[in-house]
């Protein structure tokens, strides 16, 4: 991402209003199953025009097609509510559908609701019930109409969060008046590898072979160097209907691997915002018969992984002076590099090898413009003496709850010793 700019008013978690011509994603986009010139107001020598896909003699399809594009606003108030939580991998997606007798614009206006914890790998199958609390709520761009997604996390029927909450700590750090002050802006870059369904191949690789080199690939066009971009646009367009704040899209170095951006936002709302993206891009991935990879190195060899790179600021950064406020973080996060590294994703150790635009999982290091150290500096922002830094150290499959929480506990709440800091300092050459 390239610079951090202002951050959407989406953070009061409100779904916002999109114009009236959005139409939501259907099926129709991956089957072309009718298209007609049906004109109001034409006359009646007015030729129509009908393109038919080969699937299109399948009378089945067209009915389920026609179902499935209904609009219910005209007939009812009622609504559907997809509610979304994590499962007990702490990556996996689960949801399942509610009828809500209104529209509604607050995830306080949502109940909770429950699910089998048995079976998400989350509770005991003697006591298996898991209480979902509505958090943040996005438009549907499947259902389209006032249908919602409702990003929820989870609890014991006591009201305890489950160890896979990671939401219920993060919600904790943001709310401390020391970092509600300092108003910290996120701008998260999630990579993502699509890969064959049946082989588990990449996405424009020859089955059991090879592409050429990495190079040509990198923000490419053209049949034989870009691979998947109906998904990546289609997901880039479900996302700005929903309300996420996405800022942009483009293709990776490695064929058949994407990347799209979230933000600014601000504090937790970024989080939400990355996890509610990812069930989008999950559920355009099963339409498409494509299975999406969210795994830090999923080719070994001479090939790039995929991270998540977390760009992040705060107010006293983004002043005047605000260099020197960069470079204290900085140190911080170099006193804690291995809470962070352990925290920063399965798998984390395959992709950061110092190779391929990353830095060594051992050692943490920093740079201005440098893409092969833990956190990288902007040329514009060394100019300026203000701006932001990028934590270039979280793998694609990172919690996005804990990494944004992390960087605001370690650079805002946490206070190192004195000689701790001056080590540092001295051993990174940084002069604070």
């Amino acid at each position: 991402m390239a610079h951090i700019l202002a951050p959407s008013t989406q953070w009061q978690m409100r779904i916002t209003k999109n114009p009236g011509n959005a139409r939501p994603m259907t099926a129709k986009m991956w089957g072309s199953l009718l298209l007609k010139q049906n004109k109001k107001g034409s006359s009646r020598s007015s030729p129509k025009f009908r393109v038919y896909a080969l699937k299109s003699e399948n009378s089945t399809v067209n009915r389920l097609d026609n179902l499935l594009n209904l609009d219910l606003t005209p007939y009812t108030d009622r609504v559907i509510a997809e509610y979304i939580w994590i499962g007990g991998s702490g990556i996996d997606l689960r949801s399942k559908s509610k009828t809500i007798s209104k529209p509604v614009e607050h995830p306080s206006e949502l109940p909770k609701w429950n699910y089998d914890g048995s079976s998400t790998g989350q509770a005991p199958g003697e006591d298996s019930e898991v209480i979902l609390y509505p958090q943040a709520i996005f438009k549907d761009p499947f259902r389209g109409g006032n249908n919602i997604l409702v990003i929820c996390d989870t609890y014991t029927p006591a009201g305890e969060p489950i160890p896979t909450n990671k939401r219920y700590r993060a919600a904790e750090i943001f709310s401390n008046k020391k970092v509600t002050d300092e108003v910290p802006w996120y701008g998260i870059e999630q990579e993502y590898t699509l890969l064959q369904q049946n082989v588990k191949w990449p996405l424009g690789w020859p089955v059991g072979g090879y592409p050429g080199p990495q190079g040509p690939y990198y923000c490419s066009a053209g049949a034989d160097k870009s691979f998947g971009r109906d998904i990546s646009d289609a997901h880039y367009k479900a996302c700005l209907y929903a309300g996420i704040n996405v800022s942009g899209t483009n293709g990776e170095v490695m064929p058949g691997q994407w990347e799209y951006q979230v933000g600014p936002s601000v504090g937790i709302e970024a989080a939400d915002h990355i996890w509610c993206s990812r069930y989008i891009l999950e559920r355009i991935t099963e339409q498409a018969g494509v299975v999406l990879s969210l795994d830090p190195k999923p080719i070994e060899g001479d090939w790039n992984g995929a991270g998540c790179h977390t760009n992040y600021s705060t107010k006293s950064m983004r002043v005047d002076g605000g260099f020197e406020v960069i470079k204290k973080a900085i140190l911080n996060l170099s006193l804690r590099h291995k809470e962070h590294i352990s925290a920063y994703g399965e798998g984390n150790e395959r992709r950061l090898t110092g190779k391929h635009e990353t830095a060594s999982i051992n050692t943490f290091s920093w740079g201005v413009a440098n893409r092969g150290a833990s956190i990288r500096v902007g040329r514009e922002t060394e100019k300026k003496g203000k701006g932001y830094l990028e934590d270039r150290r979280p793998a694609s499959n990172m919690d996005p709850y804990v990494v944004t929480s992390l960087l605001a506990e370690t650079t805002i709440l946490w206070e190192p010793t004195l000689e701790a800091e001056a080590l540092a300092a001295q051993k990174l050459a940084l002069n604070v």
